[in-house]
């Protein structure tokens, strides 16, 4: 049985293209052949495209067969003049070179029957003067078609008449992922094609239960529209509460004081001390172990009223001494010198305007002063219902942008650390975080500062603890380099400016780093696929999606647009209505 079944990896004298003239490590430098002449072969009825970036050639060696992915076809000529030696090629002679990947050899099942067996890794190399052949299409679809292990299709590769792309599950999401590519390139339906494949995978595997948990911070309000059964968090509509309380101490003091203040130092440590006497009056009252109290622990507190407050924290005569306004003004000294009661006023005033602002609802409602929500507030997040929860950013002043993504990320980590094994081995979660680069930009301070270390923490110890990332952004050389190092997969759609390319062959691995030669040349919905989850190294057409199932586009037709009648004052008049009192 083995011995037949061997012949599908016999070398195929039709697929032959050439022969090794150098190894260097992973990479092979192979010499065509004379006779060929229009860069194409043909075997059984098929087209074979000879020296095409991403295509794969084959190497035997006894009974295996090695393969390497083409990164370069060129003039031997100018290989010789690379290499410092006098040319003595003719004008039409060609190399072409390919960073080896695989191994691949016949083996059989448990039932004794024939069974194609791909590895990741070379552990045997070729020599100079082996034969180069080009890689039947039936044997990449044995390639592509992935391990057994459990999968989700991604779409088609390219140049295999259509031969599906599988991404491993496990190593896709158990190692964080990042989906990368220029405006238009299809950026959004790659996500949601992700997205798909993984809810959808239970039905098609006929699991009993499929319950993924799936997290997308949404700035542009677009993935809602992609998945009819979603759970959409917002706080035009009332369906997101992340109370004040929930803040740990570095939030808290970035919602207040900020770090542009002179005395930004000073008015830190009045937050903190004032947080500490909250959150343990409050304990104390719900019955909690006030001992274990600290500022960053989860117990909700009575905010108190700095409304109306004079200078010196008084109201009506007297000092104000409710919840955490009061524990603030039990710092204040007992004189009446208004420079010594600056500090604590700027931070009173700073809280007056939050609460005043109705934007801002979701987030400083008052506690009822008896009732412990932190449950119900998870439940937002990884609670039952739907697979995939949308929190939808575009409505949150961007004051409290970088806060409230801080928040959600830090109680998707909290809830992890704290979960008994068994629980985190049940409960997985993916955090989606579209334009990353506001999160972990790669140089300066981030719009969404408050959010920085939140995602930093997640990507670097995430994966222990049943927390998935996937890493999304337009503009990958703005994102920081240490984040996306920890990204084990990579889907690179179209990138067409320098900096972006150089970006992402700098986290690249380094046998892959000729792949981003292609990507300014990539059409839309068409990517490298690389990194654990891919069966190999792959350029893939991103599986179509209906209608119903894309992101919406924010993208205009003027043509179509011009085409209608201009805006009555009706028409303006409820513009207006719904800018003036913030409703779409």
């Amino acid at each position: 049985m083995i011995n037949s079944a061997a012949t599908a990896l016999d070398p195929i004298h039709n697929l032959s293209i050439g022969k090794i003239i150098e190894v260097d490590g992973a990479r092979v430098i192979a010499e065509l052949d004379s006779d060929i002449s229009d860069l194409s072969r043909i075997y059984a009825g098929e087209t074979y495209p000879i020296g095409q970036f991403g295509s794969i050639i084959r190497i035997h060696f006894g009974r295996r067969v090695i393969y390497g992915m083409v990164g370069r076809l060129r003039m031997k000529a100018e290989y010789e003049a690379e290499k410092g030696v006098a040319p003595h090629a003719s004008p039409d002679e060609r190399v072409v070179e390919a960073e080896l990947f695989g191994e691949a050899s016949w083996g059989v099942d448990e039932a004794g029957l024939p069974k194609f067996i791909f590895e990741r890794g070379v552990s045997t190399y070729p020599l100079p003067q082996q034969t180069v052949y080009l890689t039947p299409k039936s044997e990449l679809r044995n390639i592509y078609g992935g391990t057994g292990r459990p999968a989700i299709e991604l779409g088609t590769h390219v140049g295999t008449s259509n031969a599906p792309c599988y991404a491993d599950l496990n190593e896709l999401l158990g190692k964080h992922t990042a989906i990368l590519g220029s405006t238009g390139s299809g950026k959004s339906g790659a996500v949601a094609a992700l997205l798909h494949g993984i809810v959808n995978h239970g039905q098609k595997c006929g699991y009993q239960n499929w319950n993924p948990r799936i997290i997308v911070l949404d700035p542009h309000n677009e993935y809602g529209a992609a998945f009819a059964d979603h759970r959409r968090l917002s706080t035009d509509e009332g369906s997101l509460a992340l109370p004040y309380w929930m803040l740990n101490l570095e939030e808290t003091i970035g919602l207040l004081v900020g770090k542009t203040e002179h005395a930004a130092t000073s008015q830190a440590n009045i937050v903190k001390n004032a947080l500490l006497e909250a959150r343990s009056q409050a304990a104390s009252e719900l019955g909690f172990v006030t001992e274990r109290t600290t500022v960053d622990a989860p117990i909700p507190y009575v905010l108190g009223d700095p409304r109306g407050l004079d200078e010196f924290g008084e109201r009506d005569g007297g000092r104000y001494t409710e919840g955490f306004v009061g524990a603030i003004n039990a710092q204040r000294p007992d004189n009446k010198n208004r420079k010594d009661h600056q500090d604590y006023g700027k931070v009173l005033r700073k809280l007056e305007s939050l609460i005043n602002d109705d934007r801002l609802r979701f987030m400083m409602r008052p506690w009822s002063g008896d009732s412990d929500d932190l449950a119900e507030i998870l439940a937002q997040l990884v609670g039952e219902g739907s697979m995939v929860r949308v929190i939808d950013l575009s409505g949150v002043p961007n004051e409290v942008a970088g806060v409230t993504t801080s928040v959600v990320s830090r109680m998707l980590f909290s809830i992890k650390v704290w979960q008994t094994s068994n629980e985190r081995e049940s409960s997985p979660v993916l955090l989606v975080c579209e334009e990353a680069h506001r999160y972990v930009p790669n140089r300066g301070e981030a719009q969404y500062e408050e959010a920085q270390s939140a995602i930093r923490r997640i990507a670097k110890e995430g994966r222990k603890y049943g927390l998935s990332l996937l890493l999304v952004s337009q503009r990958p050389s703005e994102v920081e380099t240490t984040v996306l190092s920890q990204c084990n997969s990579w889907l690179v759609l179209r990138t067409t400016n320098d900096a972006d390319r150089e970006h992402v062959r700098g986290v690249l691995p380094d046998s892959m780093t000729g792949l981003s030669k292609m990507l300014p040349g990539l059409r839309r919905r068409e990517a490298i696929f690389v990194g654990q989850a891919a069966a190999l190294p792959s350029r893939i057409i991103i599986r179509e999606l209906r209608v119903d199932e894309t992101p919406k586009s924010n993208d205009v037709d003027f043509d179509k647009g011009w085409q209608s009648e201009p805006l009555d004052s009706q028409k303006l008049t409820e513009v207006a209505q719904r800018w003036r009192y913030q409703e779409r």
